[in-house]
C-alpha cells in the first residue's frame, strides 16, 4: 500500500509552487513563489489543496478520518526511580515494552533522551546564537546564567541497556547515542504484530531552574528546601508512523515532543517527608499520606469548594523540620493509555482539592469524575488557593463541551521551575506568584488564571489528541490556544484575553520576517505569535465569521474525537473540518496556514444608478436641479459683476439667447407617450421602479482572501449588516464590485464594523472617509507598585491618620478635664474676639 507522507514546510512549499506545467516562478510580495499566470497577474487563492497534502490511503483518509488499515504503536513502561535530594540526582532503570503494530519489519529501535539537551556539546548548546541583549554591562545573575549554561552537565548517563525485564540480568544490547536520541540495535527484526522487552538504566543530574532554564529541574527556595519538577526524566520511545517512520528530529529546547501512548507503573523514592504528585493514580496512599490527608480527600471529592489536604501551617511545619527522623518512602503511580509521564515532590507544598464531574455519555453513570489538584508554597499564597484548583474545574468544564469529556481521574496544577507553564498528562507547572507581601497586580491574576487553564487544556491537544510537536507547533499550541480563548471568555465578562481577538493580531499580522504557520517548531519566527496567537485568531474567525458557530463546533468536535488517542496530522485536522462542516476551506488553510499574507480589504467607491424611464418632463426638472446645485467658481462669481456689451447692443441676442436647451419638447413628450403605450404591464412594473443600485468598489491590498461584512447606514438612520461570503473573491482576489439593490438611500458604508477579520489597516474601511480623533497623554513614570500594594498604602495611611486624630483628642479632651477653668474660658475668649487692625494680620 502506498504510505502517507505529510512533506515538511520547505517540500510543502516546492511541492506546491515549484517548477511544474503551471510554469515559471515569479515571487509576489506576500505568498513567495506562486505559478506564474502572465496573462492573469494574480495567483488563485481557491486553488484546490489537494495539491499540497498527502494522498489520502487506507491509513488516513481523504474525509480525515483515520483509515480503515490505521495503526499507531504502543510503549508500555515499568519504572522505578529514586530522588537524591542532597545531590540533586535522579537514577532509574525501566523495562519497556515496545508493541509493533505496525506492517513494517523494524531493525532497530530509536529513544528520546530529552536530557541531553543539558550537555555541553549538545546540538542545541552548539547552535545556539547569543543573546541580542549582549552588552558590555551585564548582571552577576546573568553571567552566573551564561556561564551555568556553558558547564553544566545534565545529560543522560547511560548505565544499561539490556533485552528483558529490569533486573532479570538479560544480555546486553548494542546502542548508540546520536545527541538527543539514541538507537537501540535489535537481535533480529521485529516482526509486524510482535511486541518486545527490554530494560535501560540511567542516572542524571538535575538542572537549577535558576540557573539553567527549561521545562524540568528544580527550584531552591530562600529557606533552603527545594520544589522538583520532573519531566523528560527517562528514555522515551519515539513515535514511529505511517507519517514520518521514525521521528527522531533533534530537541533543541523549542520544538516539543511526539510520543507513544501506553500504560505506566512507576515507583518513586525520596526523602520521607516529600509530598509527590504525577501522572496518574496513587496506588499506595495507605503508605504515603497520613489518615488526615486520606480523609480530606476523601471530603473533597463531594465538598463545595477545594479543601486543603496539607495546610499551610503543615507545610511551614515541614519546611523547618525537614525529614528529621531521615529515611526514604516509595510512591507507586500507574497510569493508563498516556502519552508521557511526569511528577513533582517537595516538603514546601500546600495542597489542595477538589471534585469535578462533566457529562459523558460513554460513562455507565453518565459523568466523569475528575479530582482537580493545585500544589504550590506558601510563597504562592494568597494567590494559588483562590484560583488555581478553580481554573482547572473550569478548563474541564468548557473544554470538555467542545471536544469530549475530560477521561483521566486528575487534573493538578503545580508551582515551579518554569515561570510561565508546561504541560504533561493530569499534571502541569505554572509560574505566576504573587508579591513577597502577598499582593500581585491585575497581570499576575489573570497570567494564573489563563496559564493554568491553557496547561491543564494541553490534556486535550496533544497529550490524547496525540499530535507531533516537534514538528507542527501549531496542531497543539494553536488549537489549544484557541480553546483557552473560548473558556476565558466563560470566566467572566470582559476577561482579559491576550490571544484570539482578531484585533489583537494585526500587528504581527502586517509585520515583516515572518514564515507561514505551517513551518517546523524551530524555524518559527516570532514564535508565540506565529504558534499560539495566529492559528487561535484564524480558528476563533473560521468559527464567528466563516463557518458560524453551529457548523465549526460540530467539525471541531468530529475532530477531536476522530483522533482521540491517535496520531493526527495537519492534513486530517484540514480535512475533517471541511468534512463535517460541508464548507470548501482550501482557501482558508492556503491563506491563513501556507502564506503570510494579511487581510486588508477597502471599500474604495460607492456609484448609485436608479432607473430611467425617460420620461423628458422628469429629466428637465432633475436636469434642472442638477444645475441650479452645480457650484460655481470664483471666477464665474467675480465675472457676474463684470458689464456686458449685450446689456449696451440689445441687438446682438438672437435665438440662442432665449433658447432653453433643458425644456422638454412637444415632440418629446409625445414620444415617450407612444412609448409607454406599447409596454405591457410587467415592463411598466419594471419601468417605474424606484430602487437604487449601489455598485461597491472593493479592494483586497493584503492578499488574504475573507468574508466581506458591511454595516449600510440609510439616510433615515437605521442601519443594515449585510454579510458576503469570501468566495466573492475567487475569480479576482485584488479588487471586485459589488452590486446592492435598496429601496432606501445609503448615506454610509462601513466595512469589517464588528472587528472581526483582523484587518490591519481600518483607514480605507469607511464611506465617506472619516476624520480620525486621536489624543496625546501627559504624565509622569508610573508607579512600580501593583494596585494592591498602593491600596493596601493606603489604607494604612488612613488609619495611621485616623489614629492620630484619635490621640489628639484624647489629649484635648484629658487636657480640658485638668486644665483651670476660668484661664481656659479667657483663652477662648481672646481666641473668638476680633482682631485689631493695628495688629498687621
Amino acid at each position: 500500500m502506498t504510505r502517507s507522507l505529510l512533506l515538511s514546510a520547505a517540500v510543502l512549499w516546492a511541492a506546491a509552487f515549484g517548477p511544474s506545467a503551471f510554469g515559471q516562478l515569479s515571487p509576489t510580495k506576500d505568498n513567495g513563489p506562486i505559478p506564474d499566470n502572465a496573462k492573469y497577474g494574480q495567483a488563485d487563492s481557491f486553488r484546490e489543496l489537494t495539491e499540497i497534502l498527502p494522498t489520502p490511503n487506507d491509513y488516513r483518509t481523504a474525509s480525515g478520518a483515520p483509515g480503515h488499515e490505521y495503526w499507531q504503536q504502543r510503549a508500555d513502561y515499568d519504572i522505578a526511580v529514586t530522588l537524591n535530594e542532597e545531590e540533586h540526582t535522579l537514577t532509574g532503570a525501566e523495562t519497556i515494552v515496545y508493541h509493533n503494530h505496525s506492517p513494517d519489519r523494524l531493525e532497530y529501535l530509536w529513544l528520546q533522551l530529552d536530557a541531553n539537551l543539558f550537555t555541553p556539546d549538545s546540538l542545541a548548546r552548539r547552535t545556539a546564537t547569543g543573546p541580542d541583549d549582549l552588552s558590555e554591562d551585564m548582571t552577576f545573575d546573568a553571567l552566573k546564567q551564561m556561564l551555568a549554561a556553558e558547564t553544566f552537565d545534565g545529560g543522560f548517563k547511560i548505565d544499561k541497556v539490556a533485552v528483558g525485564p529490569r533486573g532479570q540480568g538479560g544480555a546486553d544490547l548494542p546502542y548508540t547515542v546520536v545527541d538527543t536520541m539514541m538507537r537501540v540495535d535489535l537481535p533480529k527484526p521485529l516482526e509486524p504484530g510482535a511486541n518486545y522487552t527490554f530494560n535501560v538504566a540511567w542516572h542524571f543530574t538535575l538542572n537549577n531552574s535558576e540557573e539553567i532554564g527549561g521545562r524540568t529541574g528544580y527550584e531552591p527556595l530562600e529557606d533552603g528546601n527545594d520544589l522538583f519538577c520532573i519531566a523528560q526524566w527517562f528514555p522515551r520511545m519515539c513515535v514511529y508512523g505511517d507519517a514520518v517512520g521514525w521521528q527522531h528530529k533533534q530537541y533543541y529546547g523549542r520544538g516539543e515532543f511526539a510520543l507513544e501512548l501506553g500504560d505506566y507503573d512507576v515507583t518513586i523514592t525520596c526523602p520521607a517527608d516529600l509530598v509527590v504528585s504525577a501522572t496518574g493514580v496513587l496506588q499506595n496512599p495507605a503508605q504515603c499520606l497520613t489518615q488526615t490527608q486520606r480523609d480530606r480527600l476523601e471530603t473533597a471529592k463531594t465538598s463545595k469548594a477545594p479543601v486543603f489536604i496539607v495546610t499551610r501551617a503543615e507545610s511551614d511545619e515541614a519546611r523547618k523540620t525537614r525529614n528529621e527522623g531521615g529515611g526514604t518512602k516509595s510512591w507507586h503511580w500507574k497510569a493508563e493509555n498516556v502519552r508521557d509521564f511526569a511528577f513533582t515532590a517537595s516538603r514546601a507544598f500546600i495542597w489542595d482539592a477538589w471534585g469535578n464531574t462533566v457529562p459523558d455519555e460513554d460513562a455507565k453513570s453518565g459523568e466523569h469524575f475528575t479530582m482537580c489538584q493545585s500544589l504550590y508554597p506558601s510563597e504562592c499564597e494568597p494567590l494559588w488557593s483562590q484560583y488555581s484548583t478553580q481554573a482547572i474545574a473550569h478548563c474541564i468544564e468548557v473544554y470538555s463541551k467542545f471536544t469530549f469529556p475530560y477521561p483521566y481521574p486528575n487534573a493538578i496544577s503545580v508551582y515551579g521551575v518554569v515561570g510561565g507553564g508546561m504541560e504533561y498528562p493530569m499534571i502541569c507547572w505554572n509560574g505566576p506568584k504573587p508579591e513577597e507581601d502577598g499582593t500581585y497586580d491585575a497581570r499576575t491574576k489573570y497570567f494564573l488564571i489563563s496559564v493554568v487553564i491553557h496547561e491543564v487544556g494541553h490534556n486535550w491537544f496533544p497529550m490524547i489528541v496525540n499530535s507531533d510537536e516537534r514538528r507542527w507547533t501549531w496542531m497543539d499550541e494553536g488549537l489549544n490556544t484557541f480553546l483557552q480563548y473560548l473558556a476565558e471568555q466563560e470566566w467572566e465578562d470582559e476577561y482579559p484575553s491576550r490571544r484570539g481577538r482578531p484585533e489583537d493580531i494585526t500587528t504581527f499580522m502586517k509585520s515583516t520576517n515572518q514564515v507561514p504557520i505551517m513551518t517546523n517548531s524551530e524555524s518559527l519566527l516570532q514564535f508565540g505569535a506565529n504558534a499560539y496567537a495566529k492559528p487561535a485568531t484564524a480558528l476563533n474567525i473560521l468559527r464567528e465569521t466563516v463557518l458560524g458557530r453551529e457548523l465549526f463546533d460540530k467539525a471541531f468536535k468530529t475532530y477531536s474525537r476522530r483522533w482521540k488517542f491517535k496520531h493526527p496530522e495537519p492534513a486530517d485536522f484540514f480535512r475533517t473540518m471541511e468534512d463535517a462542516s460541508g464548507r470548501d476551506l482550501d482557501w482558508f488553510w492556503r491563506g491563513w496556514f501556507y502564506t503570510t499574507s494579511h487581510v486588508d480589504l477597502g471599500v474604495s467607491n460607492l456609484r448609485v444608478y436608479t432607473v430611467d424611464a425617460g420620461d423628458p418632463v422628469e429629466k428637465e426638472n432633475r436636469e434642472r436641479t442638477e444645475e441650479e446645485a452645480e457650484p460655481k467658481t470664483l471666477s464665474d462669481l467675480r465675472n457676474e459683476e463684470l458689464p456686458k456689451r449685450i446689456d449696451s447692443f440689445p441687438e446682438l441676442e438672437d435665438f440662442y439667447n432665449s433658447y432653453d436647451e433643458l425644456k422638454a419638447t412637444k415632440k418629446q413628450i409625445k414620444t415617450y407617450k407612444e412609448f409607454l403605450e406599447g409596454l405591457n404591464e410587467e415592463q411598466l412594473r419594471l419601468l417605474k421602479n424606484d430602487a437604487k443600485f449601489y455598485a461597491m468598489d472593493l479592494t483586497n491590498d493584503g492578499g488574504l482572501p475573507m468574508p466581506v461584512i458591511l454595516k449600510l447606514t440609510y439616510a433615515d438612520g437605521s442601519t443594515e449588516e449585510v454579510r458576503i461570503p469570501a468566495e466573492i473573491w475567487r475569480a479576482n482576489n485584488q479588487k471586485v464590485t459589488k452590486v446592492l439593490m435598496r429601496k432606501k438611500a445609503i448615506e454610509k458604508v462601513e466595512l469589517d464594523p464588528n472587528r472581526e477579520t483582523a484587518d490591519v489597516d481600518r483607514s480605507d474601511n469607511m464611506l465617506p472617509r472619516e476624520i480620525v480623533e486621536s489624543r496625546f497623554k501627559l504624565f509622569k513614570k508610573k508607579s512600580d507598585k501593583n494596585p494592591m500594594q498602593e491600596a493596601r498604602e493606603a489604607e494604612a495611611e488612613d488609619a495611621k491618620e485616623k489614629a492620630a486624630a484619635e490621640k489628639a483628642a484624647a489629649e484635648k479632651a484629658a487636657k480640658t478635664d485638668t486644665e483651670d477653668p476660668e484661664e481656659a474660658a479667657e483663652e477662648k475668649a481672646e481666641a473668638e474676639a476680633p482682631r485689631s487692625e493695628a495688629s498687621g494680620d
